[in-house]
């Protein structure tokens, strides 16, 4: 049974133990989080998102020192990580062997937010690392309200809806910094000069 609530965390911490699918907020849009580590939720979250198991699903966490703990780190990605996290910024990094490998598709990297949102920050701290795709059906445009998300999935799919009204932030910047040259995948929030200067000046 799914529930429509506003700020139950405890209640979607519960569901992510036993292996549920939940929706959250995040700086951007609502987005759809399962316990990374647990392979059979993971799978779900493909499933119901009716997403390709070779797309890779990014994952979302509470702050930097979780991110050390899940990726590798150099010299630019520290920067960017200090100077935009959280915030609408996704790095993707080299991933540490923690992560199970379905999350990324089999790849060897990993794309991670800290979203600037209290209620998902407080659910990451207390939970741990959670899936990030958006809420929505693939390929269907996200909807930024919950009664909307909800008509897209069945009522056994979702756990547990945390609903804090309307969501309909601009994207974040994905930048690859897995390696010595950082690169552009995708503009979104943060500009390509808040970006560059970031790494030159950090």
């Amino acid at each position: 049974m799914s529930y429509m609530l506003k700020l139950d965390i405890s209640r979607a911490i519960t569901a992510l133990k036993n292996g549920d699918i939940i929706v959250y907020p995040t700086d951007t849009l609502y987005g759809l989080g399962a316990d990374i580590y647990n392979i059979a939720a993971v799978k779900k979250v493909f499933k119901i998102k009716k997403r390709s198991f070779d797309n890779p699903l990014p994952v979302a966490i509470s702050d930097i020192n979780e991110l050390e703990k899940i990726a590798f780190l150099n010299k630019a990605s520290r920067c960017l990580a200090r100077a935009f996290l959280p915030g609408r910024l996704t790095l993707v990094l080299r991933k540490k062997s923690i992560i199970p490998d379905i999350v990324t598709a089999g790849l060897e990297k990993v794309a991670v937010r800290i979203p600037d949102n209290k209620i998902a920050l407080e659910l990451l701290s207390k939970f741990g690392p959670l899936t990030a795709t958006s809420a929505n059906i693939h390929g269907k445009k996200t909807p930024v309200i919950i009664k909307d998300i909800s008509m897209q999935f069945k009522q056994k799919d979702i756990g547990i809806y945390l609903d804090v009204g309307r969501l309909a932030g601009k994207p974040s910047t994905i930048v690859d910094a897995s390696e010595r040259n950082i690169k552009l995948v995708r503009l979104g929030a943060i500009s390509e000069k808040e970006i560059l200067d970031a790494i030159q000046y950090g």
